[in-house]
């Protein structure tokens, strides 16, 4: 009788399609999130972890995450885009400038005094590359594309408030066209990625560092270097970097269309816009981080923030040749980004 229930129960269950089967048929995915940001930054709390809960909510569990902060899946920084492009993992956020000349194009965005607020920035960054670089990035399947807010002067011993006191200082810069802005501001520039910074100024390799205030206590910068030189919003933003969220091409393509809408929904202009937002939303808590350590908070003034653009003007000009040689228009590329941050926002 129990044999013969059974049957009956299967046979039922195919003659209507077997619906009860049709849940677990299901396809469910976990993606492996990798970058080199620290588990208590605010990047990796408020903005990496917050993207991947609301992933696996709207997919109702059926995206989850295996989360690695700080290079735990090894690697270096540097590494992180070819770890996405060749399937090591899933999904990176990550600097494209960590791997100097690569993706030209988007530099522009760090060219000096270029940014206003980082939320329409990001929605610049993204509609740029979206109309006029799109193949910047054809290895991998973009999901977000932001910047940080404004990026500032910390410093060990000295307080900077002219270019004239750089001189003499190294001072860290996180991508080619942020050094050669320090070059010729007068500092002696150092490139190294964001993790490296604390050991470099403790031994005294480095002077002091551009860095957003967001990220100060993540590598404790409040207590490493005791001045920071910020600017006056009416002088402009000193500069911003460019980042990329992305995830293996061959991995996206083999998600079941619902799951594909999922991370579709999660990406794009309004998620790049929303993680530059947030980003630049923990630059108050990073400067108060300093001011409870009793450090020395500069701001320098529009009047003296020209000084500044004159002499950082020149990376302005070299990237529109270095583009011209490259066989694009270097000139239509920086009225085009900034047109475009012009559009999505006002001026800092």
């Amino acid at each position: 009788m129990i044999q013969r229930r059974t049957l009956l129960q299967s046979g039922a269950a195919f003659a209507l399609g077997a619906p009860a089967l049709v849940g677990f048929a299901q396809q469910s995915v976990t993606l492996k999130f990798h970058t080199f940001m620290a588990p208590q930054s605010n990047v990796w709390l408020n903005m990496h972890k917050a993207w991947m809960d609301k992933v696996t909510k709207d997919s109702d569990g059926r995206i989850k995450f295996e989360a690695y902060p700080a290079m735990q899946l090894g690697g270096s920084p540097v590494q992180l885009y070819d770890q996405a492009k060749d399937g090591v993992v899933d999904i990176v956020w990550t600097l494209p400038g960590n791997t100097p000349g690569r993706f030209p194009r988007i530099e522009v965005f760090e060219l000096p005094f270029m940014m206003n607020n980082a939320e329409a920035t990001s929605r610049a960054y993204w509609e740029y590359v979206q109309t006029v670089a799109a193949d910047e990035f054809k290895d991998v399947h973009p999901i977000a594309l932001q910047v940080h807010g404004p990026g500032m002067f910390h410093m060990r011993d000295k307080l900077v408030k002219t270019a004239t006191d750089l001189q003499g200082s190294k001072v860290r810069g996180p991508t080619r066209q942020i050094t050669k802005m320090l070059g010729y501001l007068g500092a002696t520039p150092v490139g190294m990625p964001l993790p490296q910074i604390p050991d470099a100024l403790s031994k005294g390799v480095i002077n002091g560092c551009v860095i957003p205030w967001e990220v100060v206590p993540s590598v404790k910068v409040h207590e490493l270097a005791k001045f920071h030189s910020e600017f006056e919003p009416a002088g402009g933003a000193l500069y911003t970097t460019t980042f990329v969220m992305a995830m293996n091409k061959g991995k996206y393509a083999s998600l079941p269309p619902d799951l594909k809408a999922i991370i579709d929904k999660n990406s794009g202009i309004e998620t790049s816009a929303w993680l530059g937002k947030v980003q630049q939303g923990g630059d108050a808590a990073g400067r108060e981080a300093a001011v409870k350590q009793g450090n020395t908070i500069y701001t320098i003034p529009a009047s003296e923030a020209q000084e500044f653009k004159r002499k950082a003007r020149l990376v302005e000009v070299e990237w529109v040749q270095d583009m011209d040689k490259r066989g694009f228009n270097g000139k239509q590329l920086l009225e085009t980004a900034k047109a475009l941050i012009e559009k999505h926002g006002k001026k800092a």
